[in-house]
């Protein structure tokens, strides 16, 4: 199957919620108008020079049979899970932690000068996966990956 040219169908600029103990974000995916975006169940954006947009943050909370990726830009998050992995994350660097069977974890935006900036994206784990071991792993001053143009034999893309 050749994957050719792909039109926009919809555009929104996302639906500002507030999460965990009053951390306010902008909801760009997992909304009833943009659902049809499976494995993707949410990504969130959070942006705000004012703490108490986001001091409060996420406190301990489950997750189960899906992934998240938090991105940081600005500023820095500190985390911890029931799996005894901790630390903090900030501009350029990732957090990927996979719930599986599983997993209790907190997300707290540390009190800093200037910009708290980051996106969070929630992916659901195939069926196959959802019941894996629990992990999180930091990635420090994350490069997005490059990939070289896919060739088929034919000599496109499959």
């Amino acid at each position: 199957m050749s994957m050719g040219a792909r039109t926009v169908t919809q555009r929104h600029q996302g639906t500002r919620v507030m999460e965990g103990a009053g951390g306010r974000l902008r909801r760009l995916i997992g909304l009833p108008q943009l659902d049809q975006v499976d494995p993707f169940l949410l990504l969130d954006e959070f942006k705000s020079d004012d703490p108490q947009d986001y001091i409060a943050g996420f406190p301990w909370h489950p997750h189960r049979g899906m992934e998240t990726v938090t991105y940081m830009i600005h500023g820095t998050v500190r985390h911890g899970d029931s799996i005894d992995n901790s630390g903090v994350i900030g501009p350029g660097d990732v957090q990927w932690m996979t719930a599986g069977h599983g997993i209790i974890h907190e997300e707290m935006p540390q009190r800093t000068e200037g910009l708290l900036w980051g996106f969070q994206l929630w992916v659901n784990l195939p069926a196959r996966l959802k019941l894996c071991d629990p992990r999180s792993r930091a990635t420090r001053r994350c490069r997005p990956p490059r990939f070289p143009p896919c060739r088929s034999r034919a000599g496109r893309c499959a």
